[in-house]
């Protein structure tokens, strides 16, 4: 309060002196409103209990939830969407949190850098599954410390599945074009899916040309990521990240190649079949492509609804939003940050 009364003797507005010491003006009218700065009252309010606030016994489930085996490295939203699927409602997201973070059970755990600005990257958009892919390639540690495999893998954007991958000893065009083609197979891909996009970063398998003229049979339209920006490719990152975090995964190595190919076959059936993805709202990739997804989303609403019917009181307003993106944007174009204004 004394700088900002010698601020406003120096001639500064009391609106921006204010602002700098991160207080409100009525917040600062209400401190100097019986004539001098009076305490903070905060900590001795009255606040009565809400009716609707949760019983000891409710508080010690959740907890005991959370750290059920299947769930203790579980996300809360996952816990929800997967116990709605078995027809059963405890809390809400951000209440399991707060009990969590009360019971000292939530720490943050990231490793992420913060974002950097650059130029505006290609987007493009999905309507549905097969309208755009994004491939990479990445290196899975070999016998030997310097020796590699290399994993080859494309990832439907609008799905998120795995739709073709393949571990080889090199990075090739030739076996490129060859995972390519093995892919469109898969997914019985006809003239009616064209133009199918296929999204990638700038390396040297990516630009071949045998790998160029095996897209221009097929049909396929190639894009690429902005040079050393590997956000550009996020879709396909993540992936790599999940695989290569994923428990089991053999940090010490791969002793051969045919090792390597079944870890990767076994990882490729859980993340399409068995992972909740939370990008997906907690569907599996497979259920997101083959379009029963919608069917999983309703069913769990009505589990929501009944739980909310039963405690309403505990419901500040409708239910969690249940529904997937009918588009799906790669690299999607972002309004300008407006630059803070001088002071």
């Amino acid at each position: 309060m004394t700088l900002v009364q010698d601020a406003q003797r120096d001639g500064a507005r009391l609106a921006k002196a204010c602002q700098v010491m991160g207080i409100n003006v009525r917040t600062y009218y209400r401190w100097v409103a019986e004539g001098g700065v009076t305490a903070d009252r905060r900590p001795d309010a009255d606040r009565p209990e809400p009716a609707n606030k949760l019983s000891p016994e409710e508080r010690e489930a959740i907890v005991a939830l959370c750290n059920a085996p299947e769930y203790r490295s579980r996300p809360p939203s996952f816990i929800v969407a997967d116990q709605a699927d078995k027809g059963r409602y405890l809390a809400s997201e951000s209440t399991m949190y707060r009990v969590l973070h009360e019971y000292d059970q939530q720490h943050h755990r990231g490793r992420q850098q913060a974002p950097q600005r650059k130029r505006t990257p290609t987007t493009h958009q999905a309507t549905a599954p097969n309208r755009l892919w994004c491939w990479d390639i990445s290196w899975l540690p070999g016998p030997a410390r310097g020796t590699w495999w290399y994993l080859y893998l494309i990832m439907d954007v609008f799905s998120r599945k795995i739709v073709g991958h393949e571990v080889y000893e090199t990075e090739t065009g030739e076996l490129a074009a060859e995972l390519i083609q093995k892919a469109c197979w898969r997914e019985h891909l006809t003239d009616r899916y064209k133009p199918l996009i296929l999204h990638s970063d700038n390396g040297s398998p990516m630009k071949a040309a045998t790998f160029l003229e095996k897209l221009y049979d097929l049909g396929i339209t190639p894009s690429y990521s902005r040079p050393r920006v590997s956000n550009d490719n996020a879709f396909a990152e993540s992936a790599f990240k999940t695989l290569k975090y994923r428990p089991g995964f053999p940090i010490d190595g791969f002793a051969t190649l045919t090792e390597a190919q079944e870890w990767v076959q076994q990882f490729t059936e859980w993340y399409n079949h068995e992972h909740r993805h939370s990008a997906l709202r907690y569907v599996t990739p497979s259920q997101r492509h083959n379009g029963e997804a919608k069917g999983i989303l309703a069913q769990r609403r009505e589990v929501f609804e009944a739980a909310k019917q039963r405690h309403p009181e505990r419901w500040s307003g409708d239910i969690r939003k249940l529904s997937l993106p009918e588009v799906v944007h790669l690299n999607p174009e972002r309004d300008p940050v407006p630059q803070a204004a001088g002071f």
